[in-house]
C-alpha cells in the first residue's frame, strides 16, 4: 500500500489585484496566502507519510518579479526533499509564461516533465508509471493527451494533465480534451489542474481536478486544497480531500423581505458572519455580503449604501473570528410588478423592467457585452486578464453583477430615495 498526493495550480505569490483599494483589509495576510498555503501541502505530504507527490501544472503566476518567489519554492521542495518525498509536476499555462521559471534550478528530488512531448517517470519500487507533458507556450490549444503513451502492463499508471477537459466556465479552454479521450488510455489515475473548483469527473477510471490550493479571490469561495490518494494492490482505495486554504472566500445573500427594521437586518447580518466564520475554523473569513430583497426596509438600506457599507464591516470587526469584508453589494430581485413603485418616472420603470429582464437572459447579456466591450477587451494586457482575480469584461459573471447592482439603485430612485 502506498499514498500519493495531487496538488495544482499553487499561483505562488499570486498579487492578488484589487485588495488594496478596500481601506483595512489585511492586503499582507492575503498576499501571503498562496505561501502559507503550500506549506500547508508540504506539512500534508509528510504528516501522511505520501510516496510522491504530483502538481498537474501552474505553480506560479506568471513571471515573478524577482527571484523571491523561486526561492519559497525551493525552500519547501527542499523540506519534501528531507522527508524523501519525490514530486513530479508539469507546467501550467501561467507556468510558460514565465521567462525566468526555465532557468529555475530545483531540488533533485523535483521532476519536471518535457514540454516538448509527453515523458514517463518510473518509480520501480512501487510499480508506479507517470506520464505527462507540461505547457511549452501559454496558449496550448490542442489536446496534449492523445500522444501520452500505452499504460505500463501490471504498473499503476497516472496521467498528469494541465486542461480545461471539455470546458469549464470563468476557464480559459487550454488542451482541451474528452473524458471518453482520458478513459481509453487505460489509466488508473488521471491527476488534472487549471480547473480552481474541485470536481471527481469519473470514478472508473478515477479523473480528478484537485482545484486550487488557495482561493484567490470571491470566485473561488469555499474549501480549497489537495486530494489524498489511497492505492493498495494497484487498486484505488479512497480519496481524501485535505485543506490547504489559510483564507477561505464565502459569499453570503441574505434577504431582507422577512426583516421588520433595521435592526433586525444587523441581527441576521451578525448570526450569518458568524456561522461563516465559525464552518472556515482557525481560518480568516473573507467574505462577499449581498442584501437582497424588494422590501421598504431593503429600499432604505440601498438608498444609503456607504453607511451600510461601514455597518457591515464594522459587525466583521466586532467579531472574535478574523472576519474581512471584501465587498457589499445591494440587488433587487427580478419579477416586481409595476404596482410596486409609485409613477413618479416612467423612463425609470422602464429601464428597470429592461434590466430585470435582461439579468434572466444570459444569452442577450454575452450579446450586448461583446458589442460594448469587445473592442476594449481585446485590448487588454494578458496579465490582467489572467492574473489576480482574473477580472474580464466579457466574463458571463461580472456583467451579470454589474447588471443586479443597477436595480437596486432605480428601485430606491422611484422610492424617492437617493444613491451614489
Amino acid at each position: 500500500m502506498f499514498r500519493f498526493l495531487h496538488a495544482a495550480d499553487l499561483h505562488l505569490d499570486s498579487p492578488l489585484r484589487g485588495l488594496s483599494r478596500y481601506e483595512g483589509a489585511p492586503v499582507e495576510a492575503l498576499r501571503n496566502a498562496t505561501r502559507r498555503a503550500l506549506e500547508n501541502l508540504v506539512a500534508q505530504a509528510i504528516d501522511h507519510q505520501v510516496a510522491f507527490v504530483v502538481i498537474a501544472g501552474d505553480l506560479y503566476d506568471g513571471d515573478w518579479k524577482d527571484y523571491n518567489t523561486a526561492q519559497f519554492l525551493v525552500r519547501q521542495m527542499s523540506r519534501l526533499d528531507k522527508a524523501g518525498i519525490p514530486v513530479v509536476a508539469i507546467s501550467g499555462n501561467h507556468d510558460a509564461q514565465s521567462r525566468l521559471t526555465r532557468q529555475l534550478n530545483l531540488p533533485t528530488n523535483v521532476r519536471m516533465l518535457s514540454v516538448e512531448q509527453p515523458e514517463t517517470v518510473r518509480f520501480e519500487h512501487l510499480g508506479v508509471a507517470i506520464h505527462g507533458q507540461g505547457f511549452e507556450h501559454a496558449e496550448v490549444t490542442r489536446d496534449l493527451s492523445v500522444d501520452y503513451p500505452a499504460p505500463e502492463k501490471a504498473w499503476f499508471n497516472l496521467g498528469l494533465l494541465h486542461t480545461s477537459a471539455d470546458g469549464r466556465e470563468g476557464h480559459a479552454r487550454y488542451a482541451p480534451c474528452s473524458l471518453e479521450g482520458l478513459k481509453r488510455h487505460g489509466y488508473d489515475y488521471w491527476a488534472l489542474g487549471h480547473i480552481h473548483k474541485r470536481e471527481v469527473l469519473c470514478d472508473e477510471p478515477h479523473i480528478v481536478f484537485s482545484g486550487n490550493t488557495q482561493g484567490r479571490h470571491i470566485r473561488e469561495e469555499g474549501d480549497k486544497g489537495v486530494t489524498l490518494v489511497t492505492v493498495d494492490d494497484g487498486l484505488i482505495q479512497s480519496l481524501q480531500h485535505l485543506s490547504t486554504d489559510v483564507v477561505r472566500w464565502s459569499k453570503l445573500r441574505i434577504d431582507l423581505d422577512g426583516a421588520g427594521d433595521t435592526d433586525e437586518v444587523l441581527s441576521a447580518l451578525r448570526q450569518r458572519l458568524e456561522e461563516s466564520a465559525r464552518s472556515a475554523g482557525d481560518r480568516m473569513l473573507a467574505a462577499r455580503v449581498e442584501l437582497v430583497g424588494q422590501s421598504p426596509v431593503f429600499t432604505t438600506i440601498a438608498a444609503a449604501p456607504d453607511r451600510w457599507k461601514e455597518e457591515v464591516r464594522s459587525l466583521g470587526q466586532q467579531s472574535s473570528h478574523e472576519i474581512w469584508i471584501e465587498k457589499v453589494r445591494f440587488l433587487g430581485q427580478a419579477g416586481l410588478s409595476d404596482d410596486d413603485f409609485t409613477d413618479r418616472a416612467e423612463i425609470l420603470t422602464s429601464m428597470l423592467e429592461g434590466v430585470e429582464r435582461l439579468v434572466s437572459d444570459e444569452l442577450e447579456i454575452s450579446e450586448i457585452g461583446a458589442e460594448l466591450f469587445g473592442k476594449l477587451e481585446s485590448k487588454l494586457p494578458r496579465e490582467w486578464k489572467e492574473e489576480g482575480d482574473g477580472l474580464s469584461l466579457l466574463d458571463l459573471s461580472f456583467l451579470k453583477e454589474s447588471l443586479e447592482e443597477v436595480g437596486p439603485m432605480l428601485r430606491a430612485r422611484l422610492r424617492g430615495g437617493e444613491t451614489r
